[in-house]
């Protein structure tokens, strides 16, 4: 028995998709299969280590937990996207200067996070960070450089320090 294929149709990035897939194939396996795009990561395979998250329509998601048809119709932007748009540039220069991205595993997953903080969360503490990124895994840093890193955004963020740079 061969495996039901969809018709879907949907933004990832700046381009238009129109794809068959499988009604099983999860939306991080297509993206990377499909499309060449592996800045996402397979880690845990059941949504818990948040190293496949990617942004569905302005939410991020665990990409290892969404099926591809599911998006039919959404706007899907992964850290490619996120990263050419220039939209994390100086969350990932604060990375790069708090040494936080280490062997870069879980950074694409991390960096979705770290947005969706500064973008929704202006105002965290030091606990409130470590409590948004909780759900996602690092086994290299120990988290205080990526706690860091997110905290220099914010300060900067409020203070005006990052003229230019896309908000």
């Amino acid at each position: 028995m061969t495996e039901k294929r969809c018709d879907i149709s949907l933004r990832i990035n700046a381009e238009q998709v129109e794809r068959p897939v499988l009604v099983r194939q999860h939306l991080v396996d297509f993206l990377r299969e499909e499309l060449d795009l592996t800045g996402s990561h397979l880690g845990c395979e059941h949504g818990v280590c948040g190293a496949c998250q990617v942004m569905v329509d302005g939410k991020v998601v665990r990409g290892c937990l969404t099926l591809a048809v599911q998006c039919d119709g959404k706007h899907v932007e992964t850290i490619e996207g996120l990263s050419e748009s220039g939209v994390l540039a100086d969350l990932q220069a604060a990375f790069l200067n708090h040494n936080a991205l280490q062997c870069g595993f879980c950074s694409s997953g991390m960096l979705l996070t770290a947005l969706n903080i500064v973008q929704n969360h202006s105002d965290a503490t030091r606990d409130e960070i470590r409590d948004h990124i909780s759900g996602n895994y690092c086994r290299c840093t120990g988290y205080q450089a990526i706690v860091s890193a997110i905290e220099s955004v914010l300060v900067a963020r409020r203070t005006g320090e990052l003229a230019g740079v896309a908000r």
